[in-house]
């Protein structure tokens, strides 16, 4: 099995995009370009959830299709082969590279106006320059269309020979807003050949044990918990949920049989390394 020479737990990386925010110039600039234009901070914030204890890494790569590049200049190639070099250059062996694909940003038919083959060949175009970039995993996450999951998880098993680790966001009923259910994703994670499945982004991890549960009972794979920070405050911007008891809210879903945890929004390394430390007893 993939997951086979891991030894208990597996630690996945935190927030990105929230860590990135402090090297943007503006508000609206994108933190997948500077993977392009600042590929050290890049670099540095993957080193410090490797330094932080995580075993896999994503790159920053989160919106990296054709569609949502238009008018930067930049194709999805020119933004992936830098991202998974900033991670490698970061792991030095360490810590595995996961090419991290998240949705299109469009909502496919009959919801919106995106066919599923048009999405197919936007996720097909970054799998591709992703395993050519030298990445281990494709992480594809934040979904909550089943659709274009699919679409997704086809244009990586069809056209590279990446394992997928793929995760959705759900509500507090564990639904998505499409009113998939968590059962559902679990069946169709694992008809499609996913290597883990389970959640990330939603909520913080005092809301979404009982969907984590759901999850690790139908799929039969190792479970993912990567979690937001609790929720942000509306005007500070700070989340509720603090390193220690993020932790501490983690624990229950080693119960459960999460085998790769990490965080989401909010999180940073010093998440991950209060999370290592809770469950393996070392840093």
């Amino acid at each position: 099995m993939l997951f086979d020479s891991y030894d208990g737990f597996i630690f996945y990386d935190g927030a990105m995009g929230t860590m990135l925010q402090k090297s943007l110039k503006n508000p609206g600039d994108r933190p997948d370009i500077l993977s392009i234009t600042n590929p050290g901070a890049v670099e540095e914030i993957h080193r410090m959830y490797i330094d932080a204890g995580s075993d896999i890494v994503c790159t920053n790569t989160f919106g990296a299709n054709s569609d949502s590049l238009r008018g930067t200049g930049y194709t999805p190639a020119d933004v992936i082969f830098p991202a998974v070099a900033a991670a490698k250059r970061a792991s030095r062996g360490r810590a595995k590279v996961a090419l991290d694909i998240g949705p299109t940003g469009q909502l496919l038919e009959p919801l919106g106006d995106l066919k599923p083959d048009r999405a197919y060949e936007l996720f097909k175009e970054q799998a591709i320059a992703g395993e050519k970039a030298g990445a281990d995993f494709a992480a594809i996450e934040t979904m909550s269309d089943p659709e274009e999951l699919k679409a997704a998880m086809l244009a990586v098993s069809e056209n590279t020979g990446l394992p997928i680790l793929a995760t959705m966001t759900f509500d507090k009923t564990g639904h998505t807003y499409t009113g998939f259910a968590a059962e559902s994703f679990a069946d169709l994670a694992r008809g499609l050949g996913a290597a883990a499945a389970g959640i990330n982004c939603s909520y913080g991890p005092s809301e979404m044990y009982e969907t984590a549960r759901r999850i690790a009972k139908e799929s039969g794979l190792p479970l993912i918990v990567k979690l937001n920070a609790g929720l942000p405050d509306s005007k500070t911007g700070i989340y509720s949920t603090g390193p220690a008891e993020f932790a501490r809210l983690m624990l229950p879903y080693a119960e459960i049989g999460a085998r790769i945890v990490g965080g989401c929004c909010g999180t940073t390394p010093d998440y991950i390394r209060e999370l290592k430390l809770l469950m393996t007893g070392s840093p």
